[in-house]
């Protein structure tokens, strides 16, 4: 999944009404959608992908990362027991360690819970090329920023170089989430829905011979305009969370502009165009989330869902 473009989307089960894991796999394969990523390894959910050609991301917990990096047994125990008993029949394609908790105060543990992480599969026997990553935290970079201005402070600099020379070494992605709904929403009078929601016709940003369209495709740029200036400009990126609520904030939250940020965001993943400082660069992504979730924080947390606990769309994506 490194190469070329795909569509997964987050599996979150914070809910009392959810599918079974079964049902939730059903509904994956009945919408033909490639890959799926979960928030820690759900032995249920990865039962039930048992034979199916779903790419699973699967995530270590954060609590986790700093044993991993601190004792190499500890990161043989976590694939011994979350990756050794599927690798045969579920095609596990990523382990993201932790979530966004770079920049953070358990980041100077990243690097070496990868290294270490890669160091297990490798002893483990495991053949399969699975991509071992981190995720970046949300809102580095302001959406009205040009793209060119996208710097990380020296701390975070420090630790992305240490994270991108392992990845580079392997061919893996480093990882980011990006909201253009929470951007759009802190500034709606300077930032224009249109510009959120991949439907403005003419350039909204212009930042040196390259033009924005889109607030996903600003952000991501800031990311390779930051990555450049610590040296690391070869380094790719998949998108590990994206999305709009449909309801909990209106005027913002609506069905309709769910579904207009969703659905385009897939047709320009589709379209292969990359971004303005990328052209042509296939990107994976994945949109957040599977469900709506009834157990988080009400209002828009609660509503990011493509689909109802029952199974129905939401609006129609797939």
């Amino acid at each position: 999944m490194s190469g070329g473009q795909s569509i997964g989307v987050n599996l979150g089960l914070n809910g009392d009404n959810l599918p079974s894991p079964a049902e939730i796999v059903e509904l994956y394969e009945k919408y033909n959608i490639g890959s799926i990523r979960i928030f820690e390894p759900r032995h249920e959910i990865l039962e039930a992908l048992r034979g199916k050609p779903v790419v699973v991301a699967v995530g270590t917990l954060d609590e986790d990362v700093q044993g991993i990096a601190q004792d190499q047994n500890v990161a043989n125990q976590w694939v011994q027991t979350n990756v050794v008993p599927y690798i045969d029949n579920v095609n596990i394609g990523y382990i993201t360690l932790g979530n966004e908790v770079t920049p953070g105060p358990i980041s100077q543990y990243v690097p070496n819970a990868i290294q270490n992480m890669i160091n297990a599969l490798k002893d483990a026997g495991i053949q399969k090329d699975i991509k071992v990553s981190a995720i970046l935290k949300d809102s580095v970079f302001a959406a009205s920023y040009p793209p060119s201005a996208g710097a990380f402070t020296a701390d975070t600099a420090n630790v992305i170089k240490e994270i991108a020379a392992i990845l580079l070494q392997h061919d893996s992605p480093i990882m980011i989430n990006t909201y253009p709904y929470f951007a759009y929403i802190s500034d709606p009078k300077d930032i224009s829905l249109d510009y959120a929601l991949f439907e403005s016709k003419s350039p909204v940003v212009t930042d040196g011979s390259y033009q924005y369209y889109n607030i996903f495709d600003a952000v991501l740029d800031a990311y390779h305009a930051a990555f450049e200036k610590i040296g690391v400009s070869n380094i790719t990126l998949t998108v590990t969370e994206t999305g709009w609520p449909s309801a909990g904030n209106e005027p913002y939250t609506t069905i309709e502009n769910a579904a207009t940020y969703n659905k385009n965001l897939i047709d320009h993943v589709k379209a292969g165009k990359g971004t303005p400082r990328r052209p042509g660069l296939g990107l994976n992504v994945f949109i957040f989330a599977m469900f709506n979730e009834n157990l988080k924080s009400p209002g828009v947390e609660q509503n990011f869902g493509a689909f109802y606990p029952n199974k129905q769309p939401v609006y129609p994506l797939f």
